[in-house]
């Protein structure tokens, strides 16, 4: 990204910092509200809800009107975090460059803080979005996440990743699992910001196309740091999944194919921005940061 971007970036990533920080508070019983906050306040990109923000302020909103949806995704995406590193689970015990939640409190208060944060992000959207948006609005901005957080989402992708470890699994397979596991929740961020837009249907599956295509160059790219990266760089344990004996994009396709594939989804993703005029100069930088981290491994 250049500098210009990086501002704006930074820029709703300190709001969205300072409204998670202000959203909960710890008091009793203290351990739960702790925990919640340790994997909240933990560092990390918030990629997915300033994708949200920049759609929304595509359209103008407001951001007192665009905050609690971004800071719920943002909750949404930690849950999905605490409960992947458990042991019955992934079993990764460092995320963000840290200690995993269940590594700190244990892992019965890590599962409690995962399902706070749950029920605690809807809740956010219903009590802290203004009154000047629309109650079908938020609705619809509700459904948006319980699609995502559900079985039609993030569940069942964790479920098919579970059953396909040390398993020869087909590349369709492998496709369902990471739009399940990881693209469902970008399209999540963007549509809820493209609603709080009141975007039409057709903007809305633009979007959701760009952020598909953006979710798979995503994980692909995630594989590759997995097999060349450190922990340092990549925040959580590098080879954990060939070591857990999962099918990637690398396994499958081999190093330099799935680098080559990335490349081509990114050029799509360009290309559905440019030929339906979206100027946005934050989905378009975070695609070409993929591209270029790819680039450089090459």
């Amino acid at each position: 990204m250049n500098q210009v971007i990086k501002e704006k970036y930074n820029y709703f990533r300190e709001k969205i910092e300072e409204y998670i920080d202000s959203s909960i508070k710890v008091v009793y019983p203290e351990k739960i509200y702790e925990a919640m906050r340790y994997s909240l306040l933990s560092g990390g990109k918030r990629l997915r809800p300033v994708i949200l923000m920049e759609t929304a302020s595509l359209f103008n909103v407001p951001l007192d009107e665009v905050l609690p949806s971004a800071c719920a995704v943002e909750m949404l995406h930690c849950q999905s975090l605490i409960h992947d590193d458990l042991p019955c689970m992934d079993n990764d015990d460092y995320r963000r460059g840290k200690l995993s939640n269940h590594k700190v409190y244990g892992e019965a208060v890590a599962t409690l803080a995962g399902d706070a944060l749950l029920s605690y992000a809807p809740k956010l959207i219903i009590d802290n979005t203004p009154d000047t948006v629309n109650k079908e609005i938020i609705v619809k901005i509700l459904k948006e996440f319980f699609i995502a957080a559900g079985v039609d989402g993030i569940i069942s992708g964790q479920v098919v990743d579970m059953e396909s470890e040390n398993k020869k699994i087909s590349l369709e397979t492998l496709n369902y699992l990471q739009e399940y596991k990881t693209a469902k929740l970008f399209k999540c961020a963007i549509r809820i910001g493209g609603i709080l837009g009141c975007a039409s249907e057709h903007i809305l599956n633009v979007l959701t196309e760009f952020a598909g295509l953006y979710g798979h160059a995503f994980q692909i790219y995630d594989d590759i740091l997995d097999v060349t990266s450190s922990l340092e760089t990549l925040g959580k344990t590098p080879g954990k999944d060939e070591k857990s004996g999962k099918s990637t994009y690398v396994t499958m396709l081999g190093l330099e194919e799935a680098k080559k594939h990335a490349l081509f989804i990114c050029s799509q993703a360009c290309d559905i921005l440019k030929t339906n005029n979206i100027d946005s100069e934050i989905l378009r930088g975070i695609v070409t940061d993929i591209s270029e981290g790819i680039n450089e491994c090459l």
